[in-house]
């Protein structure tokens, strides 16, 4: 008899368990924004690739910081078993460090499992466990600075997005969690499964700009003196394509150039033509994701003298350039 092409030629791997361990006070966002990126991963795949598993110290009702509470019926002894487990963070994670039966078991469990994730703030939760000492991590950057003040042998990362060291990964703010999640989604199941999800969610399969947690631009608007250039980079924002040179921005704000130039610094703390760039790009790459019009055209649009401009521009930027861009995070994509 004739074999079947279709059949696969070896058997499919036993779906992985991924463990979700929460405590009162976790933050929900840090539990279902995870969990949906591998329920979706499970309907993609004609093997789910995941069994998912919510577990807590004591089973029962677990209070969630916001929302309706949950009723966890499996405990700590399933982190033997795991594959993958995944902490959240929330305003309940101090108290938790606190809790022997939590971090003993996050202890135990780090040389079993093959990845050990924390999302937010959950990487305090890691941290009491001792399993990121000598490790590079990361959390809310609102948090960061007390995560590196408490335990001085963790090298705490204030920018990235997720840092992965050795089997440990810890992840930023509140929906950093999703952007961890499609990364180990993409190490188990590829890129095309990946991209999938990631658009059935409406986010970046990979955010640009370095991973960081914060735009240039956003940077610029929260620092000190900011206020008095707000209108000024409002009116950019509105007309990018405009020239805006030094003089017609020293015009809009009724100084010399050169007291315009040196207190634009001070405040914004960049060159006023490094501002009016990221505004730029930051609209191109607006127009890239969400619409179908031509580059040469998001060029003009946007202020930049030509196409190749901006396609050096967005090197620079993003390391990668426009066409590849809108690949990765266009509606064409």
């Amino acid at each position: 008899m004739e074999k079947n092409s279709k059949t696969p030629p070896f058997p499919s791997p036993p779906p992985r368990n991924v463990v979700f361990l929460v405590y009162d006070g976790y933050q929900p966002l840090d539990l279902v924004g995870p969990m949906q990126v591998f329920a979706l991963a499970n309907r993609d795949v004609l093997h789910p690739p995941y069994v998912l598993t919510t577990i807590t110290a004591r089973p029962g009702r677990v209070h969630a910081s916001a929302g309706p509470d949950i009723l966890v019926e499996e405990g700590l002894g399933r982190l033997a078993q795991a594959d993958t487990v995944i902490v959240p963070g929330g305003p309940g994670v101090d108290k938790a460090c606190t809790d022997i039966a939590i971090t003993d078991a996050i202890s135990l469990a780090q040389p079993t499992v093959r990845r050990l994730c924390s999302v937010c703030t959950g990487a305090f939760l890691l941290a009491a466990a001792g399993v990121l000492d000598g490790r590079r991590a990361t959390t809310h950057w609102g948090r960061c600075d007390a995560l590196q003040a408490a335990y001085p042998n963790i090298d705490v990362q204030t920018t990235p997005i997720f840092v992965n060291d050795g089997n440990v990964w810890t992840s930023a703010g509140v929906t950093a969690g999703i952007d961890l999640a499609l990364a180990l989604v993409e190490s188990d199941c590829g890129y095309g499964v990946a991209a999938s999800i990631a658009k059935k969610l409406v986010v970046y399969l990979r955010r640009p700009g370095g991973q960081a947690q914060f735009s240039e631009t956003l940077l610029m608007q929260e620092s000190a003196g900011a206020q008095e250039f707000s209108a000024l980079m409002n009116k950019v924002s509105v007309s990018p394509n405009k020239r805006w040179s030094v003089e017609e921005l020293a015009a809009e704000m009724g100084q010399t150039p050169q007291t315009f130039q040196r207190r634009f610094k001070l405040a914004m703390g960049c060159s006023p033509y490094a501002a009016v760039q990221d505004v730029r790009l930051s609209r191109a790459r607006l127009m890239l994701e969400t619409t179908t019009s031509g580059i040469s055209l998001i060029a003009d649009r946007c202020g930049f003298t030509s196409e190749e401009q901006m396609r050096r521009a967005f090197q620079r930027k993003f390391g990668l350039p426009p066409a590849a861009f809108r690949s990765h995070f266009g509606i064409e994509g």
